[in-house]
């Protein structure tokens, strides 16, 4: 139950590191807009189905008891 949580909360860090990639443009190196934007889009898509991911683990967590 508690991974179920830590991904929730890692997936928010995803989301909030690919907003500061599209932001900064930095990601151990300065990137090009061409490089920053794809990478910071797909950073984020992770942690949006890493949340999604969670989410329906404790739903069907809740159903089983």
């Amino acid at each position: 139950m508690m991974f179920n949580w830590l991904s929730l909360v890692t997936g928010l860090f995803y989301i909030a590191l690919g907003i500061v990639i599209i932001i900064y443009k930095f990601f151990f190196i300065i990137l090009e807009p061409t490089v920053a934007y794809p990478l910071g889009a797909v950073v984020m898509l992770y942690g949006i189905f890493r949340i999604w991911r969670a989410v329906s683990r404790i739903k069907n967590t809740g159903n089983d008891e």
